[in-house]
């Protein structure tokens, strides 16, 4: 197969890159990424696809578990498949598939075996079948593996190629100065063949740190990354890669080997697969986090937009924009092929480290003590200084949302979660909701409590037939949740000015409103967005067509309601 542009220049950076990270074992490592990418070329002869077009107006990405909805009657894939036929239909483009691969913990981020399915949720046809009809994102693990897998069990019988693809210190190596999400001891001893040694474990004792110091740990994740997109993965989310690179002295993330690595990999699938998007999980401060963009074209072209969810709850809580007014003025990516993904929920907590920069302390210690009033725990994490602070808050976003010790209407908690979500979908970026927040659920500190892991509150199993008797109620919460988020989200698909690179202007607004005007290739939209659960006058500059009603929008004076979405087409 002979290269051309850009793959022939992506094909030189590769070489580069691998240089940087393996010295002269780099030359050997491109040879073998080049051969495993033309491999696969050849045997997927599918069209590429223009950077820029990876993403469109229509991209609404749903995350889930493949056994969020359970029925004893068919395996759990097959459950989602038909709910995003029937309920969930003209909603969303794409389908996050969270960990579905055999697992021992972390409800599927400890990965047994990378190339299987967790037999309890289905099999590869069933994944398959999803890919008919939806674009797939997979998880890519790959920072960690399970310390109950089968690589783990090589390592632990000083078997080659295993025994060189975990990361291991000395046993009082000094670690003060790593930076990790969790507080656990960064160390664990472990018994094996060549005698105890000591595994680095960031995110905890079940799930050992791989080194990708050996090179092939390298190109084994490579060809699973290709086996992915082989299986229909079009979307790749790459978890925890701030953490990839290890080294002592250093504070544990961002490593240039890191963004070394990354680009790596972005470079084989624009050789091997060029209509995949490559997605970083790194849940830092926001101009860190940006840094996963690289130049543009050489690094993740997409990345989680974790500031977002901290400001939004902010917003709710204070009954005040002007932070989110200020940090949206300045929201830029690279260039066209980059997005971020904008989200609010998910199957994590809300990350408290976006907020470094953009909310006072004290701002972010009300949203702690709200989170507690609500039900919910704080995640903490291990500082460089050997102090520990706080990281996420492990709660429900609806809960997190709602007046503690008050009783509000069910209209108005809809309307202010569904207003807040809408914000999402304005902004520039690809709109992505969790499951739970699609169908309107609230926090289950009962499953958090009975698992000993705060986080799962928002990972409850949804029963299939309650599930269905529930939305049957026009007038539940769950039937009212995704009414309002759908509505939305169909306006939305259906109008160019939402591109996700189409770019943005914040309008000057009372403090109570968010607003936001979207161009597009072909239109605009004016967007505005009642956040405080008041009523307010505004301003219009220009009339149309209300997105959401299909009535007619008069310029001038407009008075909005709590928590009113107002999405202007002036075009009529």
């Amino acid at each position: 197969m002979t290269l051309g542009e850009p793959a022939g220049r992506y094909l030189q950076a590769l070489r580069r890159d691998a240089r940087q990270v393996y010295g002269q074992q780099g030359e050997e490592v491109a040879r073998s990424l080049e051969r495993l990418a033309r491999s696969f070329r050849e045997a997927h002869p599918r069209d590429a696809v223009p950077p820029e077009r990876r993403m469109t107006a229509n991209d609404t990405i749903l995350i889930s578990y493949a056994d969020s909805i359970r029925n004893e009657a068919e395996p759990p894939l097959r459950t989602l498949a038909r709910w995003l036929a029937g309920p969930l239909s003209d909603t969303v483009s794409t389908v996050h598939l969270l960990p579905f691969y055999p697992w021992s913990s972390d409800d599927g981020f400890a990965v047994r075996d990378y190339r299987a399915v967790e037999p309890s949720y289905g099999d590869w046809d069933d994944v398959h079948a999803l890919a008919k009809d939806h674009r797939l994102m997979f998880d890519a693990v790959v920072n960690h593996a399970s310390a109950q897998g089968a690589w783990f069990d090589g390592f632990l019988r000083d078997q080659e190629p295993w025994r060189s693809w975990f990361r291991t210190e000395a046993e009082h190596a000094d670690v003060a100065s790593i930076v990790r999400p969790r507080t656990t001891p960064l160390l664990t001893p472990f018994d094996t063949a060549a005698g105890r040694r000591w595994v680095w474990t960031t995110f905890g004792p079940d799930q050992a740190d791989l080194d990708y110091a050996e090179p092939s740990l390298l190109l084994e994740m490579a060809g699973i990354l290709l086996e992915y997109v082989g299986h229909g993965a079009e979307v790749l989310r790459m978890d925890a890669v701030t953490y990839l690179w290890k080294e002592l002295g250093s504070s544990g993330v961002h490593h240039p080997n890191t963004h070394a690595v990354l680009r790596i990999v972005r470079s084989l699938l624009e050789i091997a697969a060029p209509w995949v998007v490559v997605l970083t999980e790194t849940n830092v401060p926001h101009q860190e986090n940006l840094s996963y963009f690289g130049q543009g074209d050489d690094e993740a072209q997409m990345v989680y937009n974790f500031a977002l969810p901290t400001l939004m709850a902010h917003t709710a809580v204070a009954h005040d924009t002007s932070a989110l007014t200020t940090w949206a003025r300045g929201l830029r990516t690279p260039g066209p092929s980059t997005w971020l993904l904008n989200f609010l929920a998910s199957h994590d907590g809300i990350g408290l480290r976006s907020a470094e920069g953009l909310l006072a302390p004290k701002a972010v210690d009300r949203l702690i003590e709200r989170t507690v009033r609500a039900g919910g725990g704080v995640g903490r994490k291990r500082d460089s200084d050997g102090s520990d602070s706080p990281y996420e808050l492990n709660v429900n976003y609806f809960d997190l949302l709602a007046e503690p010790g008050t009783t509000e209407p069910l209209a108005r908690q809809v309307d202010r979660f569904a207003a807040l979500h809408a914000v999402a979908m304005a902004l520039p970026g690809v709109p992505a909701l969790y499951l739970h927040s699609l169908l309107g659920s609230r926090g289950s500190p009962e499953l958090a409590s009975s698992s000993g892991m705060p986080r799962a509150v928002n990972r409850a199993k949804l029963d299939h037939d309650r599930l269905k008797v529930e939305l049957s109620d026009p007038d539940g919460r769950r039937a009212r949740v995704l009414d309002a988020l759908a509505r939305l989200l169909r306006a939305r698909r259906r109008h160019p000015a939402f591109d996700p690179s189409a770019p943005h202007q914040v309008v000057d607004t009372p403090p109570s409103v968010f607003a936001v005007r979207r161009t597009g290739p072909a239109g605009e939209v004016d967007a505005w967005h009642e956040l405080a659960g008041e009523t307010v006058t505004v301003r219009l500059p220009r009339g149309g067509k209300n997105l959401l009603s299909g009535a007619p929008v008069e310029a001038g004076t407009h008075t909005l309601a709590p928590y009113q979405v107002l999405w202007v087409d002036p075009a009529g």
